[in-house]
């Protein structure tokens, strides 16, 4: 079946979803199929905001912004890097980041139970300090404080080259005066501070995982995703050291993705609760009470 030259943005969505398509290209990154990001794809070129591209499916490009569609295109294909690194920005929990190599493109789970406004297990007007570890963009740390209103924000990594994005992104949501940047291998640089909660997505893909990558995760720094052997040589530390950083009430959320089995083979006599998101359980919770066996070891 042949296809005209695409004229209108919904032509081109479909266009685009045959190219990425008929190149195997991989996702992840934001979306999961080749439909979504050919809408996301036509949406940056054209700097339409995603949510409001399904109204103006029926209008025209003009030249300038099909030319800006292939050239996207052409370069998603060719490199393999993930469209957020290519528009240079990315979204999560509804709001838009700045990211670029430096950064593993936010995706975080975490992003879920932290809804602005709505309805979370995390739930609590009490919560006045929060800790988000190995806070990469600073996605997790922004979306904590969206949620938390009332809350200030610690907001750590080992790259200094993470949190120089972090810190646009800070400054693009006008949160510099509640969210602190500092740098900090897990908590060797937070001192004796203790945290209403502690967030963390940390580097947790195991070593068979990495040498299996896709090109599109490998254009990621390894830094902030290489886990170790089994994808747990943050896990374990975080576990054994968040307690001694939580107040009496306090809990930590831990997202640790397809190392949850390698964990729970590591500790099957511990307590572990699973916090059901639409994808995957893999992102556990607990009080400060439960981590008081994990800091025994």
């Amino acid at each position: 079946m042949g296809y005209g030259a695409p004229r209108t943005i919904r032509d081109h969505i479909l266009f685009v979803e045959r190219r990425l398509k008929a190149a195997h290209v991989v996702f992840g990154h934001g979306t999961e199929d080749a439909r979504d990001e050919a809408a996301w794809l036509v949406a940056g070129a054209m700097k339409i905001a995603p949510g409001a591209l399904a109204a103006r499916l029926a209008l025209r490009p003009g030249r300038a912004a099909a030319a800006r569609i292939r050239t996207l295109l052409a370069a998603r294909i060719r490199t393999r890097r993930p469209l957020a690194y290519l528009l240079g920005e990315a979204w999560f929990a509804g709001h838009r980041y700045v990211v670029d190599p430096r950064v593993i493109v936010p995706r975080s789970l975490i992003g879920e139970f932290l809804p602005e406004g709505g309805a979370s297990p995390l739930a609590d007007p009490d919560i006045g300090a929060i800790l988000d570890l190995c806070t990469g963009s600073g996605a997790i740390a922004i979306a904590a404080a969206r949620a938390f209103p009332r809350a200030r924000v610690d907001a750590v990594d080992i790259s200094q080259d993470a949190l120089k994005v972090a810190a646009r992104n800070v400054r693009l949501h006008g949160l510099t005066g509640r969210i602190r940047l500092f740098a900090s291998d897990l908590f060797a640089g937070i001192g004796k501070r203790r945290y209403d909660l502690i967030l963390s997505n940390p580097p947790y893909v195991s070593a068979p995982e990495m040498a299996a990558l896709p090109r599109e995760y490998r254009n990621e720094p390894a830094l902030a995703l290489s886990g170790g052997e089994d994808g747990l040589d943050l896990v374990v530390p975080i576990l054994h050291q968040a307690g001694a950083h939580l107040t009496e009430d306090g809990r930590l959320v831990l997202e640790v993705g397809a190392s949850r089995e390698a964990l729970e083979r590591r500790f099957p006599d511990r307590p572990f609760l699973w916090l059901a998101s639409a994808a995957d359980e893999c992102v556990g919770y607990w009080h400060k009470e439960d981590l008081e066996i994990f800091a025994r070891d």
